[in-house]
């Protein structure tokens, strides 16, 4: 990653739990990385927490704009401040700095626009999630497949790397919904980019609670899947 200016993109909705040890995680791997924290209007001291390390840039958000728009908050600020990989790392834990190099290898080698690491196309003994989400991310599987004829394994995956061009693109038109990842899938597909999945670990968070659990699973899969319909309809974004 010589001579590539990168930027770890690290969304955080009350992480209090888990900030500190994975904004130090990353900086300890590779002094070299730019990271920038977008508190989305923490109540818990996420972002005082962030600050207190020194070691990243924080981007305190005025209100709630969920996961869409922090994400792209921190997209737009790679894309003025020049990066030439942006890779998104979430703020709870689950994610592993070690697993970085493998998820950029193929951006870096020109193989892809954007890669997703994926807890499922590879054998392991690890930390998977729970069935029901699983089950779901398998719904969102068969459901890539037939609109855009790509099949990713782990479309709900918050661990990815966008080259320059993915950068500029999503910059302008990241999915605004609080649960996006799918959306985002599909919306690069139909723009013929080059999307790839490589393996990489996953552990449970280190902290906080997901916010998708209970009734809420349902309400999730209902709102995703149509959200991506209707990307899946809508005129391609680039000639």
């Amino acid at each position: 990653m010589e001579n590539k200016k990168i930027l770890i993109i690290i969304p955080a909705y009350n992480e209090a739990e888990s900030i500190r040890d994975v904004i130090v995680s990353l900086s300890d791997k590779d002094k070299s990385w730019d990271l920038l924290v977008i508190n989305d209007y923490s109540d818990d001291g996420t972002g005082k927490i962030a600050k207190e390390t020194g070691r990243a840039v924080v981007v305190d958000l005025s209100c709630n704009l969920g996961i869409g728009g922090a994400v792209q908050t921190g997209l737009i600020y790679a894309q003025r401040h020049g990066y030439d990989i942006a890779i998104k790392f979430d703020g709870d834990g689950q994610h592993k700095a070690k697993e970085i190099s493998t998820l950029v290898e193929p951006v870096l080698n020109d193989r892809a626009d954007v890669t997703i690491g994926s807890r499922f196309c590879g054998q392991h003994d690890g930390f998977s999630s729970t069935f029901a989400r699983r089950i779901g991310i398998k719904i969102f599987e068969i459901v890539n497949f037939l609109l855009i004829r790509q099949r990713i394994t782990d479309n709900t995956s918050g661990f990815r790397a966008y080259n320059r061009k993915a950068i500029e693109f999503l910059a302008e038109h990241y999915p605004a919904f609080d649960y996006p990842e799918p959306e985002e899938v599909i919306l690069l597909g139909k723009n013929k980019f080059q999307v790839q999945e490589v393996f990489t670990e996953m552990q449970e968070r280190q902290g906080g609670k997901s916010s998708i659990y209970g009734y809420r699973s349902i309400y999730y899969m209902i709102k995703v899947l149509l959200a991506v319909f209707m990307v899946s309809i809508r005129r391609p974004k680039l000639k």
